[in-house]
């Protein structure tokens, strides 16, 4: 297996082969349903309170796994605040709270990374930190939303309407206010809808049908 930091973010060097869109949006699913299948195990008491990408482990087929499930309880706060720097929701930042919201932020974190080839640590030292959602934000505020996807990803045609799609995922994952966030379910599905459009409109069409069925004629 491989990490999700050395296929998107680490050495950029010759003899690199970069992830295409396809993977990128495989890696993405399979680590939502695993942030996902981790939440819905527990109720609302499971919470991951790690998730970056050197905890997204690929296996062949590049699906996405998540790991280190259940160390943070096992660290004292300052070790995790180093581990998890860049990724953290403003609540636990501030309040020391983390909660199955504050997953989906890193989550969200997670996803922009994925985007948009950028690290929210540089690496050479747990301090030196960046604020990727808030970058995101302001170059999508001045309309160059073009400007934040990896350059590596700009080499694919038509796709550009579902990197929109899986960017706005991620802000939605990412909003300051954590009830304003979806769940990990609710991300899931929207992946979903981006990975099989064409079943999700089949599936509705259905649905119609079935509704259209049911109609008591007079």
């Amino acid at each position: 297996m491989i990490l999700l930091r050395n296929a998107t973010t680490g050495n950029r060097g010759a003899g690199r082969t970069p992830l295409d869109w396809d993977s990128r949006l495989n890696i993405s699913l399979g680590a939502a349903r695993g942030i996902a299948h981790v939440h819905s195990e527990g109720g609302a008491k499971f919470i991951h309170g790690n998730i970056k990408s050197s905890n997204i482990l690929l296996r062949g087929g590049l699906d996405g796994c998540v790991s280190d499930f259940g160390l943070s309880p096992l660290m004292n706060h300052t070790h995790i605040k180093h581990r998890v720097a860049g990724y953290r929701a403003p609540e636990v930042i501030e309040m020391r709270k983390a909660t199955q919201k504050s997953d989906v932020y890193s989550f969200g974190v997670l996803l922009l990374e994925i985007l948009t080839g950028k690290s929210p640590l540089q690496y050479t030292g747990y301090d030196d930190v960046v604020d990727l959602p808030r970058w995101v934000r302001s170059v999508v505020r001045e309309e160059w939303t073009a400007e934040v996807f990896d350059m590596e990803l700009m080499r694919y045609q038509n796709i550009e309407e579902e990197l929109v799609q899986m960017l706005q995922i991620a802000l939605s994952c990412v909003t300051k206010v954590h009830d304003n966030r979806p769940n990990m379910d609710e991300v899931v599905r929207m992946i979903e809808e981006i990975r099989h459009p064409e079943l999700e409109n089949r599936l509705s069409s259905e649905d119609n049908r079935s509704k259209d069925s049911n109609v008591n004629t007079p």
